[in-house]
């Protein structure tokens, strides 16, 4: 058996895959730090819906002693999947799961966040500390330094800290690449009383359509909410190039008419009757593969190690990476040990994933039958 280690870790992001990894090193007995660039867990909304899957993230939550508890928050019926024809609105593909199908339940990601915040032990987050560099030698021990003038140290620095890591730059000089796919997204509240339409064309989990220049996801979120995201081929600053910022809601609404001007009345309702102000969130993705040269006191998971179009792998690989990272530091006698393992299983998979993926968020504006496998991941 490995001698135990009792390293001094920070985890920097207190997303799913953060919390995931801080969960599972307690369960094991390694004390962990999370520092998060947010003043609370309340600071911003938290995103959309997330389907977790069998064979990734539900592993993660089984080593984070926490799948019962996400089955009891899960929505299974959110599994279902309509596919709509752009112009006539006809249904064309439609996946309804089977009573007791639980292959990618869906979960809003603030549901998951909080699941994960409640089972750490108390203090492990540290809040508002938003990371500015990562100093010292590779042989460590890194000294952390934050916006409001401290700093710690630490042997392992974790960047979870997403598309834009500070981490990252330890490692690798890899800086995201716009797509060339953006999604501008719409939010309904309330919609079984204030859009009842809305809420019947979209169902209880998800509806897509697109034409082969333009595309539309809608999801069912919990709390009587949906969101849409309009997909779009457009350069990464179309708002701006238009004259207009986010907050011009009725331009845009005019902008979107036009633009999908040939699409049913019945789906152009997802374009304009939303809920106040839109959200622009250009795709990018890391180049491919993403790889770095081996640290022993720094490692990357999730979008901070390979930022992928959100096709439904994000938060369960992140998730995954940071069970099998959380786990090697459990069953090696050093830190560097612990690392080079985990980023031997970590770095190949994602590679192979980049892969894939790269360019696969055109396909969102495919018109071409879908079978559920590619749908956004907010």
């Amino acid at each position: 058996m490995p001698t135990p280690i009792d390293p001094r870790i920070a985890v920097i992001g207190a997303g799913p895959g953060g919390l995931t990894c801080a969960r599972i090193l307690q369960r094991h007995g390694i004390a962990v730090t999370v520092y998060d660039r947010e003043h609370g867990p309340e600071a911003r909304n938290q995103g959309g819906t997330l389907d977790l899957h069998e064979d990734n993230g539900q592993i993660a939550l089984r080593e984070a002693g926490l799948l019962d508890d996400f089955f009891r928050l899960a929505r299974p019926e959110g599994q279902e999947m309509r596919q709509l024809d752009a112009k006539t609105c006809e249904l064309g593909f439609h996946h309804v799961p089977e009573e007791g199908e639980r292959c990618k339940p869906e979960i809003d990601r603030g549901q998951l966040r909080d699941l994960l915040l409640d089972s750490l032990a108390p203090g492990t987050v540290h809040w508002g500390r938003s990371l500015r560099s990562v100093e010292g030698p590779t042989a460590g021990p890194r000294r952390l330094r934050f916006a409001d003038g401290a700093a710690v140290e630490a042997d392992l620095v974790i960047g979870a800290d997403g598309a834009w890591s500070t981490v990252r730059r330890t490692l690798s000089p890899a800086t995201p690449r716009y797509t060339g796919i953006s999604f501008l997204e719409a939010w309904f509240h309330d919609v079984e009383h204030r859009h009842p339409d809305v809420a019947a064309l979209v169902g209880p989990g998800s509806a897509a359509a697109a034409d082969g220049e333009r595309g539309l996801f809608a999801q069912r979120n919990n709390g009587d909410h949906i969101r849409a995201y309009l997909i779009q081929r457009v350069p990464a600053d179309w708002i701006a190039a238009a004259g207009h910022t986010v907050q011009d809601t009725d331009a845009l609404r005019a902008l979107l008419l036009e633009r999908y001007g040939d699409w049913s009345p019945a789906l152009r309702r997802l374009l304009t009757d939303n809920d106040g102000h839109y959200v622009d969130r250009p795709i990018h993705a890391l180049p491919v593969p993403h790889t770095w040269e081996h640290s022993p006191t720094a490692t990357l998971l999730g979008d901070a190690a390979h930022l992928m179009p959100p096709l439904g792998v994000g938060v369960n690989l992140a998730m995954l990476d940071a069970c099998e990272l959380a786990l090697a530091l459990a069953e090696h006698d050093t830190v560097a040990a612990a690392v080079r393992a985990y980023e031997a299983t970590m770095l190949p998979r994602s590679a192979d994933l980049q892969r894939l993926l790269d360019g696969a968020a055109e396909g969102l504006l495919s018109d071409e039958p879908h079978h559920g496998d590619d749908r956004p991941d907010h």
